[in-house]
């Protein structure tokens, strides 16, 4: 039993020294590719698509928009729209009393008629907020009539796929406090909760971060964040968690405000955005996270000021998560569990179509765990090279667990070849030899009735123990090996001292008549370092010796001489039989020879068997020792 325990054991540690090398490589091989940002197009597509199809959201009533399209240049009759009707959107609009107003259009130069118009009214009216544009290159500056609390920056940073995901919120020009620039919709959600009193500050569990009320905003601090390696992170950004819906927010148009089509509950303590929503304007992002009518992959620029505002808002009010991520630890940590599950899953299987079926459940429960963290959380945590790992790993394991198939079959083979050989060894070298013995002498009738009965009788009894010992030989429970004489060897011990065994059992023997004329009896085997020499070698060679000591005792007429010798040759060890009989009387390649000669192959020696001059027969083997 314990034999077989440690077998066991041996077997498991050997097959996972096997597959879980290539199965950890590719692990270490995604990680290294991650670490220098070979896996973010992937990881940001699967955030575009979790954020895709999460559930329908309903529409944030808190942000409208304004957006001047092509009828509404029509309507005007002139383009860009001159600053007169700015102006009379913005006094129509500020009847319905709205939180604040963002102005989406750069008014750097005027726009005539009616400027000066539009500058009294942005003189008069603090909540409305203009914008600039303050990175390099091609910096614009405000409307000139706006003071810098009304002033709000439009920048935007785009990924390494051109794709918008962040929201630029909050940069300073240099150390100096008052020098801080705000976003656009910073100054207007800073005017939203100024209504009712609640301040911006400083984070407490991050002084860099931005609290409003008791909720801290979860910033983009780190340069790698999420699937973002080396991220440049010089200012206050965050991830969008864009609305998942086709109508996030309330859309009208200008004309429609003008000619008072509008409800007027829709704007009331609301945050207003005006601006373009033409696609010939050019003022258009792509994003491929957002369900759209109009565009697709595309989204209007101030629909992604609208969804940045509606974020901050769902999340002080409503408790609607902001997008965050793990630490790198924690990202690492869970990625190499993945990393491990495939491996894991392989070993269990044990079977090419139910590991592929394992690997698609774990890729199943990979994405969901990534979906729901996203959705109910808001943390992204790492799905690609996860789901890359499954994949590769699920193909290689497969791959493996053919090969696997494939190589046990063979062994199966082998094994039954291996099984038939040898049984026929042990019967050929034991009861066949009783057998023969017993029906020369019946035929030629020179024995006793009685001798021959107890002939049978030895036959029967040898049929039955060879029975039970190849019964332990097949579960594996006994290193041994039965002879023809019914002694067992121990093939745990030294070869050398098997083979002094083998012939001391083998010559002892009373049915070979040739060994009753035996005078001399010369033996002589040299240790051997056996150790590169497997059970089944071993076990090969020993009956091997026994088949040839055999041969003498049935075939060599009158013999009086046998030697057996077991020496070095340079590296090479020669282990033969030699007497002065009969010698060879035919030719024919018997199954004894042929398994000999298998031997010699395995051992990737030689065999000979041959007559001597002028009488007698050697058999030998012989086979190069490593070192």
């Amino acid at each position: 039993m314990r034999t077989r325990i440690l077998k066991r054991i041996n077997k498991e540690f050997k097959l996972w020294f096997r597959a879980a090398p290539p199965g950890m490589i590719v692990l270490v091989l995604v990680i290294v590719i991650r670490m220098f940002g070979g896996m973010q197009s992937m990881e940001w597509f699967f955030l575009d698509t979790m954020l895709r199809l999460r559930p329908v959201e309903r529409l944030d009533e808190r942000v409208v928009i304004v957006g001047f399209d092509a009828k509404d240049i029509q309507f005007i009759g002139q383009y860009p729209i001159p600053d007169g009707k700015i102006a009379e959107l913005l006094t129509k609009l500020q009847t319905y009393n709205p939180r604040a107003i963002g102005l989406d259009l750069f008014r750097d130069v005027p726009v005539k008629p009616g400027s000066d118009e539009l500058a009294r009214v942005l003189q008069e009216n603090t909540n409305i907020i203009g914008i600039e544009k303050i990175l390099p290159p091609g910096q614009i500056y405000p409307h000139k009539s706006l003071l810098s609390e009304q002033i709000g920056f439009v920048d935007l940073r785009f990924d390494g796929d051109s794709k918008f995901r962040r929201y630029f919120l909050h940069t300073s020009v240099n150390e100096n406090p008052p020098e801080n620039k705000f976003s656009l919709a910073l100054q207007l959600i800073t005017q939203y909760f100024d209504a009712e009193g609640i301040e911006l500050g400083a984070g407490i569990k991050d002084p860099n971060a931005l609290m409003i009320g008791s909720k801290e905003l979860p910033q983009i601090a780190n340069h790698n964040f999420g699937g973002y390696v080396n991220l440049k992170v010089d200012g206050l950004y965050t991830l969008i968690n864009f609305r998942n819906s086709k109508k996030p927010f309330r859309v009208v148009s200008m004309r429609d405000v003008i000619n008072n089509n509008v409800n007027p509950k829709w704007f009331r303590n609301s945050i207003i955005l005006i601006g373009n929503r033409n696609p010939s304007a050019g003022d258009i992002f792509y994003s491929s996270a957002v369900p759209t009518l109009q565009l697709t992959g595309q989204i209007y620029g101030i629909d992604y000021h609208a969804h940045a505002i509606s974020e901050i808002l769902s999340y002080v009010i409503d408790g609607r998560p902001m997008l965050s991520s793990w630490g790198d630890i924690q990202e690492y940590i869970w990625i190499v569990f993945w990393g491990l599950v495939p491996i894991v899953l392989g070993r269990i299987t044990q079977s090419v179509w139910k590991n592929l079926l394992s690997v698609s459940v774990a890729g199943i429960v990979l994405i969901g765990c990534g979906y729901i963290t996203l959705w109910v959380w808001g943390i992204w945590i790492p799905v690609a090279p996860n789901f890359l790992i499954l994949t590769l790993n699920a193909v290689g394991l497969s791959a493996f667990a053919f090969y696997q198939h494939d190589k046990f079959l063979r062994s199966q083979i082998l094994e039954r070849q291996s099984t038939i050989a040898y049984t026929f060894d042990v019967i050929h070298n034991g009861p066949l030899q009783t057998l023969a013995y017993g029906l020369r002498h019946m035929r030629a009738k020179d024995v006793p009735y009685e001798k021959l009965i107890s002939q049978f009788e030895k036959l029967n009894h040898e049929i039955r123990e060879l029975s039970e010992y190849l019964k332990l030989e097949a579960l594996g429970e006994k290193e041994v090996l039965r002879l023809g004489s019914g002694f067992i060897l121990d093939l745990n011990r030294p070869l050398h001292n098997l083979l002094y065994e083998v012939y001391s059992s083998t010559l002892e023997r009373k049915d070979f008549e040739c060994f009753h004329t035996l005078k001399v009896k010369i033996r002589n085997f040299d240790p051997i370092d056996d150790r590169y020499l497997s059970r089944e070698q071993k076990q090969g060679i020993c009956l091997f010796f026994e088949e040839a000591l055999c041969n003498v005792g049935k075939h060599a007429k009158g013999v009086k001489r046998i030697q057996a010798s077991g020496e070095y040759s340079g590296k090479k060890y020669h282990l033969w039989v030699k007497d002065n009989g009969s010698g060879i009387k035919s030719n024919h390649e018997n199954k004894g020879t042929k398994t000999c000669k298998t031997l010699a192959k395995q051992l990737k020696g030689n065999f000979r068997r041959e007559s001597l001059s002028p009488k007698g027969t050697i058999c030998e083997l012989s086979w190069t020792v490593d070192s």
